[in-house]
């Protein structure tokens, strides 16, 4: 198995419960398991600025699944937790991308790894450092830390003191979702 890594935003409706609703389901792939979850950054809005802000986070996860097929699969959960498509860039209720694939690089019509935005998004690359600090991108050998200083848009408004958490191989929120609110 080789470590993947995927991003899961939300900025529509119930945030935290599609979050925990994809993660779970991430989870609960046979063959797959996830490894670690990074905090949860709240974030503002990538392409379209007209539309609340998002909820970011990134997890490293085991899979038996080759990247097409994994890439069939996360588009199957967003289905089934409740995502509309919309044109690109517009609000979701989740969405989940494929940022790397061990040292996989990988371009066709329907996956690119690295994820080609990779490099341009501080919501992508802080919950990644926060994962592997020393991870390298595939092919360039590029760090990711070294990236995070050159980008033209900061996104990040902050770290959410809410967060997600493995207990016992199960995603659980630290706070009852009693006491959460859809910021």
């Amino acid at each position: 198995m080789f470590p993947v890594y995927l991003a899961l935003g939300s900025n529509i409706g119930d945030k935290w419960g599609f979050l925990e609703a994809a993660l779970s389901a991430i989870n609960e792939l046979p063959g797959t398991r996830i490894d670690a979850i990074s905090p949860v950054y709240e974030t503002l809005p990538y392409g379209v600025e007209d539309q609340g802000d998002f909820l970011n986070l990134v997890i490293r996860i085991e899979t038996d699944f080759a990247p097409e097929v994994l890439l069939d699969e996360l588009k199957t959960i967003e289905r089934a937790t409740g995502r509309v498509e919309r044109k690109r860039w517009y609000e979701r209720e989740i969405d989940i991308d494929i940022l790397l694939y061990g040292d996989t690089i990988l371009r066709s019509e329907n996956l690119n790894i690295p994820h080609l935005e990779l490099e341009k998004r501080d919501f992508f690359l802080l919950p990644l450092l926060d994962l592997d600090p020393g991870i390298r991108l595939p092919g360039s050998g590029i760090f990711p830390r070294d990236l995070k200083i050159t980008l033209e848009k900061p996104y990040i408004k902050g770290l959410s003191r809410i967060f997600f958490e493995l207990r016992n191989g199960f995603v659980c929120l630290n706070e009852p979702r009693d006491q959460l609110h859809s910021s």
